[in-house]
């Protein structure tokens, strides 16, 4: 509904799914946007600040909440909030998701790493064994 530009009705949407009280955080935070997408600074403000509550670790809405400062003209809250934002990002990295087509790549790619050790310490092993026995 955002992409489409249908903004009012992706709100009440979201305002209707906050009686569920389920994944809050992330209600608001798609809230936020709707009303920033919208023109509505003070409501997407609200919005940022109650994702913030409900998941303080939560680095897009720090972020979202930083560019909505900077639009309003506080600077000073909006570096802020934005330095806080990066710092939770380097902490809580996203998870990158492969195709299968990666996978296999990446496999092909770790498989010779993985079994080359393998293959020395079974080899040493075996050396160790052979001249226990010879003794």
């Amino acid at each position: 509904m955002r992409r489409a530009g249908r903004y009012q009705e992706g709100i009440s949407l979201l305002v209707e799914a906050l009686r569920y009280r389920v994944s809050q955080a992330q209600i608001y935070f798609r809230l936020g946007n709707l009303y920033f997408d919208s023109g509505d600074l003070a409501r997407a403000e609200y919005a940022y600040r109650r994702a913030i509550e409900e998941d303080p670790q939560h680095p897009a809405a720090h972020h979202n909440l930083g560019v909505v400062y900077r639009r309003q003209g506080k600077i000073a809250q909006s570096v802020k909030l934005l330095k806080k934002a990066r710092k939770l990002d380097l902490r809580r990295p996203p998870q990158v998701q492969l195709t299968p087509q990666q996978r296999r790549k990446l496999w092909k790619l770790v498989l010779p790493l993985l079994l080359v050790p393998l293959t020395v310490l079974v080899g040493l092993l075996l050396l160790l064994l052979l001249i226990s026995r010879l003794r």
